[in-house]
C-alpha cells in the first residue's frame, strides 16, 4: 500500500511515517520504478504498536527497543522487562498524581471552608500552614526572633 494509503488507515501524516522510517521504527521500503513506496502489511501493524506504545507513554528509543527484531520476532526478556519497568513507572505518577491531587483539593477545601471573620491574607497563611504540616516541611522561621 502506498503512504497515502497507509497514512489515512492509521491516522498518522505521511511526514510521521516517512520520520520512523528514517529512525529505524519501521522497515525501510524501496522506491518502485514509479517513485512510489510500497508498504506491507507488517508496516500497518508495526505503526499501530508505535502509536499504541506511546499512548502508554513509551519514548522512541523505548519502542525501537520492544519491536519485534525480525519476523522471527520479539526479544522475550527484553521485551518483558521493559514492559514490567514502564508498569512501575506508570504507578509511581499514579502515586505522584494522587498526592497532587490531595494537596490541591486541601488548597482547595481550605479556601473553599474560610472562617467568615478572617481575612483572605490570613487564610492563606492558614491554607500554607496546612499545606505544610501535609507535605512534613518545616514551618519557616521568623525574621527577628
Amino acid at each position: 500500500m502506498r503512504i497515502g494509503q497507509l497514512a489515512k488507515i492509521t491516522g498518522l501524516a505521511p511526514s510521521r511515517i516517512r520520520f520512523y522510517e528514517a529512525s529505524g521504527l519501521i522497515q525501510s521500503v524501496e522506491r518502485k520504478a514509479n517513485g512510489y513506496r510500497d508498504y506491507s502489511e507488517d508496516a500497518l501493524w508495526t505503526l499501530e504498536l508505535i502509536t499504541s506504545a506511546q499512548a502508554a507513554g513509551f519514548s522512541l528509543d523505548e519502542i525501537r527497543h520492544l519491536l519485534p527484531v525480525s519476523s522471527n520476532g520479539w526479544r522475550h526478556d527484553q521485551l518483558l522487562s521493559g514492559l514490567k519497568r514502564k508498569v512501575e513507572e506508570i504507578e509511581a505518577v499514579q502515586v505522584r498524581l494522587a498526592r497532587n491531587k490531595a494537596q490541591l483539593l486541601m488548597v482547595i477545601d481550605g479556601i473553599e471552608n474560610k472562617p467568615a471573620d478572617m481575612p483572605c491574607g490570613d487564610n492563606s497563611q492558614r491554607v500554607l500552614g496546612r499545606l505544610r504540616e501535609a507535605l512534613g516541611s518545616p514551618k519557616p522561621s521568623t525574621v527577628g526572633q
